[in-house]
């Protein structure tokens, strides 16, 4: 399986899908990316996506950043902003942490874009197939999607990308 992102090229995240392109009401950017899948092996029912930064780890209190959580996938394509008018779950983004101004858990169950303010930093987009759909709500965690999985995952890949202050 091959993730792919017309988002990153030459391995740099454009601009518009973290601080310097749109943002929610809360001041989260919000354009999520768009993500393709391709070469799921037989018997994919759907796909979950984790948007991970571990080089927030110094900066956020000792953890890494979520980004975005989803689950659920039907389609081997995800469009430019589709976190927003999603037909799939969404779990919390770590904007929902005191390092993200606990922002309330209504804006925090989609897409919430990178805003590094320590330099650049490289962002994981872990795609997993999955022989089932997953018995998950909006607002699950990543400890949820994890055990979720646990013994559902029939390929991954991660793509990364880097984007800086």
């Amino acid at each position: 399986m091959k993730v792919t992102s017309t988002a990153i090229q030459n391995g740099k995240i454009a601009d518009i899908y973290g601080k310097r392109g749109p943002a929610d009401p809360y001041g989260i950017p919000s354009l999520s990316p768009p993500l393709e899948f391709t070469g799921a092996p037989e018997g994919t029912v759907s796909y979950a996506v984790i948007v991970e930064d571990k080089d927030a780890f110094p900066v956020s209190g000792g953890f890494s950043w979520i980004h975005w959580l989803a689950a659920n996938i039907t389609r081997p394509a995800l469009q430019e902003g589709e976190s927003r008018k999603a037909d799939f779950v969404q779990g919390l983004n770590s904007w929902i942490s005191p390092q993200g101004g606990s922002k309330p858990q209504k804006a925090c169950c989609y897409y919430g874009g990178m805003c590094p303010p320590d330099g650049e930093h490289v962002y994981e987009f872990h795609v997993y197939a999955l022989d089932t759909m997953l018995d998950l709500k909006d607002g699950f965690g990543l400890g949820e999607l994890a055990r979720a999985m646990d013994g559902h995952i029939l390929a991954q890949d991660t793509l990364k990308g880097t984007y800086g202050v």
